[in-house]
């Protein structure tokens, strides 16, 4: 009966750390280099791409003193929407619900990310780290 408790302890052990290791994992950058390369995302799939890769933003939020600046936008399809991350602080942008799934930003303090929106819709963001920011994007 040992053996059986401690094969069960190992294999309990060993979840445990595997668990822990693909949550941690999925915690996001800690890269907070001010020229970080932006990130494009299209609805339904993201795309890294390199700075300057990815169409210029028809709307720019300002991520500073702990909000999203204007909050709310609204592009037409196909329109970029681009975060310029200027906290002393990180931020994340994280899209709220099924339909805003795509939206998933690194952690940033500098730098900026941008995602194209090829759906209409309302898509809701948040700050992962800081729930109590939120916008949303209406596309057209």
């Amino acid at each position: 009966m040992p053996m059986v408790r401690r094969a069960m302890s190992t294999r309990i052990a060993a979840g445990v750390v595997l668990a822990t290791t693909l949550l941690l994992a999925g915690c996001g950058s800690s890269d907070t280099n001010s020229t970080a390369a932006s990130t494009t995302g299209k609805a339904g799939q993201a795309t890294p791409t390199k700075s300057g890769d990815s169409k210029p933003a028809a709307v720019t939020v300002d991520v500073t003193d702990m909000k999203f600046s204007p909050a709310d936008v609204t592009v037409k399809v196909g329109e970029t929407v681009t975060w310029k991350f200027k906290d002393s602080v990180p931020h994340t942008v994280q899209g709220i619900s099924d339909k805003a799934m795509g939206i998933n930003s690194p952690i940033f303090d500098k730098g900026q990310w941008s995602y194209t929106f090829f759906a209409p819709g309302t898509y809701r963001y948040l700050c992962s780290l800081h729930p109590q920011m939120r916008g949303t994007v209406t596309v057209e």
